[in-house]
């Protein structure tokens, strides 16, 4: 890659490209008025157009500043770039589709070994998984793109783009599954123009280069946007006197994106391992015994790694640290989240809100009741944890801190007294208070 940047200063603003892929870090690119020519390897096995997409998501982008980003943002084609220049407002949507199908995502694999770990104001957004064709990379643009046609369709329905509106074919009559007929009203989701929209700026790269791992990708993405169309729901409202059904009008609403995710995730399970064919010019299945992949499954070419421990050369994080149950024997369990290394056991003090009443007029007041609950995480390989040790990381309380734990004890001391009105069902806890047990 060469970089034309001679006049431009370095500010902090666009992440580099991963370097195993082939790119050498340059200084980020200048938005005051400086333009960078990239020279793109064609031959690259990474959209980095898709990932630009996921880039997006993480700046704070208005539609009064997308002219100049649309030139700075790096992996971005030219019909990209036009689509970003003469859309602004849809470029506003896109960047909260794409935010929509991280956040699901993390959602779907939140109790999982790879559980969608983003990487902060990284152009690749998840690091070097997605150098790799597996089964994740598969979902997240699947997801993505799903993400980005529910975004769009969602601001072409709250009147928010300039040429997009409600469905305009959907006028005139209709029949539900039970043969009764309605009239066509209110405002039906636009699908077809985000789902095409969508297509035209996540797909332009891929159609460009036609490589195998475009290919991969061309079907990913076309899965996801079917599924926002499938998860459609037909909304009826009755007029007539007194209540009666004597004029029926309805409409085409999208159903909320979580069953979208819940579909996908079901499908990732049930991924399709395939290989390119003898002409290069389409997907066939690896393992011949199995059914070819229909165009709403998802398709991979490698093998998942097991994700058990930290390699940086395939952007694995390891799940050292990572919280588990003990009592579960799903993938959130410790015997599978922890690979069999076993976990450490902390007692920490968890508060939540109880006894709440409704005061007139008009608030709720809560007490805070605390008790002490066992947190298990997994421990990691010797040298692994002799690091973590060594940077103060043998416990992450950052895993913990979003389940309502407010203190973590790791003295000998007992609890500290509180203030304010409690419910404290830890007796005898302070015994416990910074006790570590580890499970083999």
């Amino acid at each position: 890659m060469s970089v034309n940047n001679d006049k431009c200063s370095p500010v902090p603003l666009l992440a580099t490209r991963p370097e195993s892929a082939g790119w050498k870090p340059t200084p980020p690119l200048s938005t005051a008025g400086c333009f960078a020519r990239v020279v793109v390897d064609v031959k690259l096995t990474v959209s980095f157009a898709f990932v630009a997409v996921l880039f997006i998501s993480q700046l704070p982008i208005q539609a009064s500043g997308t002219g100049v980003l649309c030139d700075n943002i790096p992996g971005l084609v030219g019909r990209q770039r036009r689509l970003c220049r003469h859309h602004p407002d849809v470029m506003v949507s896109l960047a909260e589709g794409a935010r929509l199908g991280v956040e699901e995502c993390q959602y779907q694999f939140r109790s999982q070994r790879w559980n969608c770990t983003t990487l902060h104001r990284d152009a690749s957004v998840f690091g070097k998984i997605m150098l790799k064709g597996s089964r994740e990379a598969a979902f997240v643009y699947a997801i993505s793109a799903a993400g980005v046609v529910h975004a769009i369709t969602r601001a072409c329905s709250k009147g928010q783009l300039q040429y997009c509106a409600c469905d305009p074919t959907k006028r005139g009559t209709g029949t539900d599954r039970d043969g009764s007929k309605f009239d066509w009203g209110g405002c039906s989701d636009n699908v077809r123009y985000g789902s095409k929209f969508s297509r035209m700026f996540i797909d332009a790269k891929e159609r460009k280069v036609r490589d195998a791992r475009a290919l991969m990708n061309l079907h990913n993405n076309r899965a996801g946007r079917r599924a926002v169309k499938k998860f459609r729901k037909l909304e009826c409202k009755c007029h007539g006197v007194s209540g009666s059904c004597t004029i029926r009008t309805c409409w085409l609403a999208m159903q909320e994106f979580r069953r979208v995710g819940n579909y996908l995730k079901t499908k990732h399970n049930g991924a399709t391992q395939v290989m390119i064919n003898q002409e290069g010019t389409g997907l066939i299945v690896a393992n011949l015994n199995h059914k070819p992949p229909t165009r709403s499954d998802l398709v991979y070419f490698e093998k998942s790694p097991d994700y058990c421990v930290r390699d940086p050369s395939i952007g694995s994080l390891g799940t050292t640290g990572r919280s588990c149950n003990k009592t579960s024997l799903g993938t959130d369990g410790c015997d599978i989240m922890c690979c069999g290394r076993g976990y450490d056991t902390i007692t920490v003090r968890k508060v939540d809100k109880c006894e709440c009443k409704f005061h007139w007029c008009c608030f709720v007041r809560c007490k805070e009741c605390r008790r002490w609950v066992d947190v298990h995480t997994c421990k990691g390989p010797p040298g692994e944890e002799r690091e973590l040790s060594a940077q103060g990381r043998s416990f992450r309380p950052d895993l913990v801190a979003n389940r309502g734990f407010k203190d973590i004890h790791g003295d000998s001391g007992g609890p500290k007294k509180d203030s304010k009105e409690s419910r404290d069902d830890g007796k005898g806890a302070s015994s416990r208070i910074g006790k570590r047990n580890r499970y083999f």
